[in-house]
């Protein structure tokens, strides 16, 4: 019996063109199931942060005219950077808290003939109102300790350079301002409990800031 050659190529191509025709039903049918499947975004996710257990310590520099508290797992920097040659205190400190990549920059100055109480407070006003372009928010908190020191704290919300600043003054010698900033692109969302775990401490240094 001959074998016809021709008749097996035709099954053969037969067979490949069946084969492929099932291929391209079966990606269309694939391409339609997934075009209606709902799709389920994953949540933000944000590095987990380890918060330290609160304790607090005298911060008593002996050339400043200021003492206050601070957080154990804090660590004060003087800021001589402003000063040059000068030979005065540099009391002009950096609290750092090394665990958040933040710092609290506080500057002190003297209230005298030529830095009146106004102009400090009115210089201090406008630096914390810069802020407002990309702030939701700005409150204002009146400060008063039971040491007889006095200012305002802003509260800054939304993706603010410094989400929480403030001064404090006797009004007639001296003045100090603060500012809380983080090393990293501002975020109010993941940024969030970092502040408002800062913000605690930042308030018992307030309650506990006294001139000498």
């Amino acid at each position: 019996m001959k074998h016809n050659m021709t008749d097996d190529q035709g099954r053969m191509t037969d067979v490949k063109r069946m084969a492929l025709f099932a291929s391209i039903c079966l990606f269309i049918i694939l391409s339609f199931s997934s075009c209606n499947t709902e799709y389920t975004a994953k949540p933000k996710a944000y590095p987990r942060v380890e918060y330290p257990e609160r304790k607090y310590e005298m911060y008593d520099p002996a050339t400043c005219p200021y003492k206050f508290e601070i957080p154990t797992y804090a660590k004060v920097n003087i800021d001589s950077s402003f000063f040059g040659d000068r030979t005065i205190p540099a009391c002009w400190v950096n609290i750092d808290f090394p665990a958040f990549n933040g710092t609290i920059n506080l500057t002190y100055k003297d209230v005298n003939a030529k830095q009146s109480i106004e102009k400090l407070v009115d210089d201090a006003h406008k630096m914390s109102y810069k802020h407002t372009k990309k702030a939701d928010y700005i409150n204002e908190v009146g400060i008063a300790n039971a040491h007889g020191v006095s200012g305002i704290l802003y509260d800054v919300g939304g993706d603010a350079a410094s989400n929480i600043q403030f001064f404090l003054t006797d009004t007639n010698k001296h003045f100090i301002r603060g500012a809380l900033y983080f090393n990293n692109t501002p975020n109010a969302d993941s940024m969030a409990p970092v502040i408002n775990f800062v913000k605690e401490d930042l308030k018992h240094m307030l309650q506990t800031f006294e001139w000498k």
